[in-house]
């Protein structure tokens, strides 16, 4: 399946594909189109939108795309919710959401200035939030 989102991913444009990838769709193909045309390649691809406004996989209220797909999709893994919370702080006006959401958007921000090409920087960038994943398996198993 694809999905397809806006240019010049940062926090939630990459977090959401690795929770697809991991949890929803493994063959999932990615595609970044500027803002404006983000629907319009959705159409001729047959691509799922997330990450655009009005939409179901976007935003809403005080929650991002990434809260989005897990209630679509109705995962519950518990280290997912903390990874949840930790990605909304990042990407939303919620930096102190979590202690770990600014160290996250700084991170963000360094792959996107480091990296041209969005689909290389997505590839990239997936590692960090297998890391964060495992890190927030360790805080649920410890309490």
């Amino acid at each position: 399946m694809k999905w397809v989102t806006r240019a010049n991913p940062k926090v939630d444009r990459v977090a959401c594909p690795w929770l697809i990838k991991k949890f929803v769709d493994p063959d999932a193909e990615f595609l970044y189109a500027p803002a404006d045309q983000v629907m319009a390649v959705a159409e001729r691809e047959g691509a799922t939108p997330y990450d655009v406004p009005n939409i179901e996989l976007g935003h809403h209220g005080p929650e991002c795309s990434f809260d989005a797909i897990i209630k679509k999709y109705s995962l519950s893994d518990p280290a997912l919710k903390r990874l949840a919370l930790i990605v909304r702080g990042a990407d939303t006006a919620a930096k102190d959401l979590t202690p770990e959401s600014r160290g996250l958007e700084a991170i963000a921000t360094g792959f996107q200035l480091a990296y041209i090409d969005d689909s290389e920087q997505l590839a990239a960038e997936l590692p960090v939030y297998h890391a964060l994943y495992a890190y927030c398996q360790n805080l649920v198993q410890t309490g």
